[in-house]
């Protein structure tokens, strides 16, 4: 688990690495997941709802919200500064979180798309998870 945001993006690409060279048998039993913390925490009255990054709040403000009153808007800078109780709510109840396997191609081909693996599995910050 890494923050939400690029810099977190670039920390899980480098833990991927790890668990690539030093655990392959792990990664390649399908056993290695990210848990993908959310960015933004949305509030109006008794809803909350969280939102992974921009795009996804942008949808969650223009459907799930009534646009009566004021919806607030908190962004997480970084999971130190999310309180327990959002973190445990939502990354780490199995009910509510979001995980994604990482996936590696066949052993011949590692070595040529091991940095293309890692692109592609490492969120953006303005991209969907």
């Amino acid at each position: 688990m890494t923050d939400a945001d690029v810099d977190g993006a670039h920390i899980a690409s480098l833990l991927m690495t790890f668990f690539f060279r030093e655990m392959a048998t792990l990664v390649d039993n399908g056993h290695l997941f990210l848990a993908l913390p959310p960015l933004y925490r949305l509030t109006q009255g008794e809803v909350t709802l969280y939102a992974r990054d921009d795009p996804h709040r942008e949808v969650l403000m223009a459907t799930a919200f009534n646009g009566r009153g004021k919806v607030e808007i908190s962004r997480f800078k970084g999971l130190g500064e999310m309180p327990a109780r959002f973190l445990r709510a939502t990354t780490m109840d199995p009910a509510q979180r979001t995980l994604l396997r990482v996936v590696v191609p066949p052993r011949a081909d590692r070595r040529r798309s091991n940095s293309r693996a890692r692109a592609s599995v490492a969120p953006k910050s303005s991209s969907k998870p």
